[in-house]
């Protein structure tokens, strides 16, 4: 009887689904109904509200101020006396002889770092000390190193030592276009020019740095001049006559002039 009762009750209201408020008062289904918030009730900011910094320090009920901590010293890190060895290569180690004076003097005097040359290993190590200040002398010095044994100049490879925001990119001619053979001699002459005139004009165009061994580019300079450099590179190793990227380069180097 309960069952015809529960079924009878279910045609009238039209079947299946959720109850309507007339109908709930004398059947146990599920109802849905709004739920009455309470005026008083606070809500509480969570956790993912976003806020601004400059709005939680104008406010006078601040829960905290921000701490100010002291920058961290070299000699505080747990491992301080991290190492960095560079390989040298077999081509790189008679000038890493000859200009071994010029590599030591801004390692040790300027970024106060511990330098030698381990001949049994063929690499140069390189290790911060008590007296290191920056916390990223230990990285610029690799860096620093590492260009010249890429085959950068001495000079050139100390303004990474200087700023902060200088790079190297490397990549190779088959990466921008597959080349064999004659066609690959004849890519890497046209990326050099005649007596080096083509990659010093896109050098002092880019205010870059490029050098060039057999089918592999290095280029140091900021970001945005590698971006240059790279691109007209790379419309050379496309096929691109130098007349064009010349061309090109003028006009982007009037251009930085205007904005600088």
């Amino acid at each position: 009887m309960e069952s015809e009762d529960a079924w009878s009750k279910m045609e009238a209201r039209g079947g299946y689904g959720p109850l309507r408020r007339k109908d709930a008062a004398d059947t146990d289904g599920i109802v849905f109904a709004p739920i009455e918030v309470e005026e008083d009730v606070k809500v509480e900011e969570g956790e993912d509200d976003e806020m601004d910094d400059d709005e939680v320090e104008g406010k006078d009920n601040a829960p905290y101020e921000k701490p100010q901590f002291e920058a961290l010293k070299a000699k505080e890190l747990k491992n301080a006396k991290s190492v960095r060895r560079i390989a040298v290569p077999p081509n790189r180690l008679t000038p890493l002889k000859k200009h071994w004076m010029e590599i030591l003097q801004p390692l040790v005097e300027h970024m106060k770092l511990q330098v030698r040359m381990n001949t049994k290993r063929r690499c140069v190590e390189i290790r911060s000390s008590d007296h290191t200040a920056d916390i990223g002398a230990l990285q610029k010095a690799a860096d620093f190193v590492r260009a010249f044994m890429i085959g950068f100049e001495v000079p050139d490879a100390i303004a990474l030592l200087r700023l902060d925001d200088l790079f190297i990119e490397s990549f190779e001619v088959k990466d921008v276009k597959r080349l064999n053979g004659d066609h690959l001699h004849r890519c890497i002459g046209r990326l050099a020019g005649k007596d080096g005139k083509t990659k010093y004009a896109i050098e002092n165009a880019t205010r870059t740095r490029i050098h060039m061994v057999e089918d592999k580019i290095h280029i140091l300079g900021s970001f945005a001049n590698i971006r240059l450099a790279r691109n007209s590179l790379c419309s050379l190793i496309l096929g691109s006559s130098p007349g064009k990227v010349y061309t090109h380069l003028r006009t982007v180097s009037k251009r930085m002039q205007e904005r600088l």
